[in-house]
C-alpha cells in the first residue's frame, strides 16, 4: 500500500504538491490523473525519494523509500524510461541492479524474457527505441518481485500489442495481491485498465473513488429509451422531474431518471418498450468535466502548467531514476 498524508513540495514560490491526501491499496490498479503541471510526477518522486517533501509524508507499506535497505524487493517503478546508461547491455543494466539489491542473475533472465526483450539482452541501451526502452524500464521494476508497482506514462512508444501486453500485466498484478499506481494520459487504456482512481488539480486532490462511481456521476448520463408511444411516455417522465429529449431516430434520451424508473414507469402505465440502454460518460469525459476548472494550460499557450517546479527535480534529487533504486 501506498499512502500519503498532507504530502506538499514546494520550489520557491511554486507549489507543485500541496496538502495531498490519499491512499492506493493493494489488489486493485490505481489510476493517477490530472492534468500537465498538476504534480502527478512530483508525487511520484516524493514516493521514491528523489524530491523530499517540504511537509507531509508517503510511506510505502508503512516505510519511507529510504528505509528499505534493499528496495527493489520492496517497491518497483518507472518513473523515466530513459534514465539508463545507454553504453550498457539490457542485461548489465538489469544486472548491476539485481546485484545492487541481491537479487540473483536468474532472475534477471526471467523478467527479460517475461517483458519480451530477451533476444536484446545483449544489445546497447542506447540504441533501444522508446518502446524497448519502456519495456527494459518496466523489466527493471519486475526484477525485485516487489509487492509494490508504480508506472509513469508505461504505454509510451508501445505498439498496440505492446499496450495490450502491459494492460494484461498490470491487471494480473494486481490480481496477485499487489499494489499497481498507474500514471497515464490515455484515457481509453485507463478505462481498461483502471480499478481505483486519484485525480488531481494544481497539487490538490480533486477526488478518490472507484472507476465506476466516477463514471456514474457524470453530469452527462443519461438513458436511451424508445417506446411504442413515445410521446405519452415522455409526458409521464416529465411529470416525475425528468428531463426528456426526442432524439431523431424516435428515442427519448432522459436525464434525471434511472433506466429501472424509466423500465417500471412504462410497465404501470401499460407502454411497450424497443429499447432502454443506459448512456453513460465515457472515462475522457468524465474526467474533462471534472478538471476544466484545474487545468491551466490549455490550447493555444506554449508553457506547460508546473514546468519550474518539474525542472527543479533533477537539480534539487541530485538522482537519476537509477540513483532512487540504490538509495
Amino acid at each position: 500500500m501506498i499512502e500519503a498524508v498532507a504530502l506538499t513540495k514546494r520550489y520557491g514560490d511554486v507549489t507543485a504538491v500541496d496538502g495531498l491526501t490519499f491512499t492506493v491499496p493493494a489488489g486493485a490498479v490505481t489510476g493517477f490523473l490530472g492534468p500537465n503541471g498538476s504534480g502527478k510526477s512530483t508525487t511520484m518522486r516524493m514516493v521514491m525519494g528523489l524530491d523530499a517533501p517540504t511537509s507531509g509524508s508517503v510511506t510505502v507499506d508503512g516505510r519511507p523509500y529510504a528505509g528499505y535497505r534493499r528496495p527493489l524487493r520492496a517497491v518497483g517503478a518507472l518513473l523515466d524510461a530513459k534514465a539508463v546508461d545507454g553504453g550498457r547491455s539490457a542485461f548489465n543494466h538489469l544486472r548491476w541492479l539485481a546485484l545492487s539489491n541481491g537479487i540473483p542473475r536468474s532472475r534477471v533472465d526471467e523478467v527479460l524474457r517475461q517483458v519480451g526483450l530477451a533476444s536484446a539482452a545483449g544489445k546497447r541501451v542506447g540504441g533501444f527505441s522508446l518502446g524497448m526502452a519502456q519495456r527494459l524500464g518496466i523489466a527493471a521494476a519486475l526484477l525485485g518481485d516487489p509487492p509494490v508497482l508504480m508506472f509513469d506514462e508505461p504505454v509510451n512508444g508501445l505498439d498496440p500489442e505492446g499496450v495490450a501486453w502491459i494492460r494484461t500485466l498490470l491487471r494480473a498484478l494486481a490480481a496477485e495481491g499487489r499494489t499497481v499506481f498507474l500514471s497515464s494520459h490515455l484515457m481509453s487504456e485507463m478505462a481498461l485498465t483502471a480499478d481505483r482512481l486519484v485525480i488531481i488539480g494544481r497539487g490538490r486532490l480533486i477526488t478518490e473513488t472507484s472507476v465506476s462511481d466516477f463514471l456514474a456521476r457524470g453530469t452527462g448520463n443519461s438513458v436511451r429509451v424508445r417506446a411504442t408511444d413515445p410521446a405519452a411516455l415522455a409526458v409521464l417522465l416529465a411529470e416525475r422531474g425528468a428531463t426528456v429529449v426526442s432524439e431523431p431516430d424516435g428515442a427519448l434520451r432522459v436525464t434525471g431518471a434511472s433506466t429501472g424508473e424509466v423500465g417500471e414507469l412504462a410497465r404501470v402505465r401499460g407502454l411497450g418498450l424497443l429499447e432502454l440502454a443506459q448512456q453513460q460518460m465515457s472515462l475522457e469525459q468524465r474526467y474533462m468535466e471534472l478538471t476544466r476548472d484545474v487545468t491551466e494550460y490549455q490550447a493555444g499557450h506554449t508553457a506547460e502548467a508546473g514546468h519550474a517546479a518539474e525542472a527543479g527535480h533533477a537539480a534539487e534529487a541530485g538522482h537519476t531514476e537509477e540513483g532512487a533504486l540504490l538509495s
